[in-house]
């Protein structure tokens, strides 16, 4: 299984306009070679460099396999809560410095989750053991 953004190549920088300093949307996102039993794709995207430990950034599931990407700014048929404490995504925000990097995973699920929007990521983590069929990461990096 393979994610891709049309927006930044693996390891290279997220562009401003999906970032705090920009118009803060999310940058579109297209998953290949999933698995044909797939029924839907999750979504959790975590900065692993942020000064107090992973700050996560969006946690999405629920979406259908019949459509394996998201377009710019488009929300996911379910969203959680992300390290803001509140649903949705929140890009890139780091203090000034050094670059932190971005991990983008994707799931490939065996069925639908039952989970309420504003879940957590360790509620989806929770909801997905057993049910992952295949993953697939992406790295972005921004520097204030």
């Amino acid at each position: 299984m393979q994610i891709i953004s049309p927006a930044f190549e693996h390891y290279q920088e997220i562009p401003k306009r999906y970032t705090c300093k920009g118009e803060n949307i999310s940058f579109p996102l297209v998953f290949k070679e999933s698995p044909a039993e797939t029924i839907s794709f999750a979504i959790i995207i975590d900065d692993p460099d942020a000064p107090r430990g992973i700050f996560t950034h969006w946690v999405a599931w629920n979406i259908p396999a019949t459509q394996p990407k998201l377009e710019e700014g488009e929300k996911p048929p379910n969203e959680g809560k992300n390290s803001y404490n509140v649903n949705g995504y929140k890009g890139p925000c780091p203090p000034p410095g050094k670059p932190h990097r971005y991990f983008v995973r994707v799931f490939a699920l065996d069925s639908m989750l039952d989970l309420q929007d504003g879940s957590t990521k360790e509620d989806l983590e929770e909801a997905m053991i057993g049910h992952i069929m295949a993953d697939a990461e992406l790295v972005g990096v921004f520097q204030s």
